[in-house]
């Protein structure tokens, strides 16, 4: 049995934010709807019309089709597969030695809690496989990267960016609309960025559930991303949440949402504080100027 994550960060726009208080807002408003890296996104453009907004869209689906080739863990032909597969990957694109650096910052800041190189182990306990032999094959320490190449020192090693690229692709979608002259925009993809207003003029408003649906906080966004973690998002085989440390470590934490400047940091604590007890997520974000706990527990 294969269990293919969802992804849900558990992280819901609120109905003031989304809602459309008259007809003639609504010409002023467009919005967009669809699926990448494998769960449902949407993005809210203010002061744009839905005819203006056409090019715009069809600009955003393509930049999401070439993160899909960077990052995506089911495309064969994606950078991420090929280099699991092959254990190197020779002339790696830009952003993914972009996020392999922010993501070995993060590592070292959350004392190896985030470890992208547990997917062997995820496979294993999605799959039925064996667990011990695919714990043995973790170890950021031998991963290797450059503008050469990417390379893992152990053969049978792999690597699962699922708990960043979806912050990375939330940052490089409202980069390709900041540059595009919008300034009101709302994009999540997993991992929300906020800019500017929403259509009534105020800060977007957005509400972390939790994994039953319930908001259990509110929070305004205003040029700044949010991230939230719920380890029981996905649930493997045998009941274990999806969120898995790299020493065998349980989550602490049934939903964690932190708020950053940018979404692929959050991302990536939001995922390893839920394996961290307070003190050390404490020390974690201390490490990022502009990151916040939006929400434990």
């Amino acid at each position: 049995m294969t269990v293919r994550p969802t992804r849900r960060r558990f992280l819901s726009i609120s109905a003031a934010a989304l809602a459309l208080p008259s007809a003639a807002m609504a010409a002023t408003q467009a919005r967009w709807r669809g699926v990448a890296l494998g769960a449902p996104a949407q993005m809210i453009l203010s002061g744009v019309s839905p005819l203006a907004a056409r090019p715009i869209f069809a600009a955003l689906e393509e930049e999401l089709a070439r993160i899909e080739r960077i990052f995506s863990l089911y495309r064969q032909d994606s950078a991420l597969v090929r280099l699991n597969r092959a254990g190197r990957l020779d002339a790696p694109p830009s952003e993914l030695l972009e996020v392999l650096t922010l993501a070995g910052g993060i590592h070292e800041a959350t004392g190896g809690a985030f470890d992208p190189t547990v997917q062997p182990l995820w496979k294993a306990l999605a799959e039925g496989g064996d667990a011990r032999a695919a714990a043995a094959l973790i170890g950021w320490q031998d991963v290797r990267f450059d503008a050469r190449e990417v390379r893992f020192n152990r053969a049978g090693m792999a690597l699962t960016l699922n708990g960043i690229a979806q912050g990375h692709a939330s940052d490089r979608i409202a980069a390709l609309l900041r540059a595009r002259g919008l300034r009101d925009v709302l994009v999540d993809i997993g991992e929300v960025v906020a800019l500017g207003e929403n259509p009534e003029g105020r800060a977007w408003q957005a509400g972390i559930a939790a994994p039953d649906g319930q908001i259990v906080r509110r929070i305004s966004l205003a040029d700044r991303a949010l991230a939230t973690s719920a380890p029981m998002g996905t649930v493997l085989p045998g009941g274990q949440g999806h969120i898995i440390g790299p020493r065998g470590q349980t989550p602490r934490h049934a939903l964690v949402s932190v708020s950053a400047p940018r979404a692929a940091l959050a991302d990536g604590l939001s995922t390893a504080l839920c394996l961290l007890d307070a003190p050390a997520g404490r020390a974690a974000l201390g490490r990022f100027a502009g990151t916040e706990l939006a929400f434990i527990g």
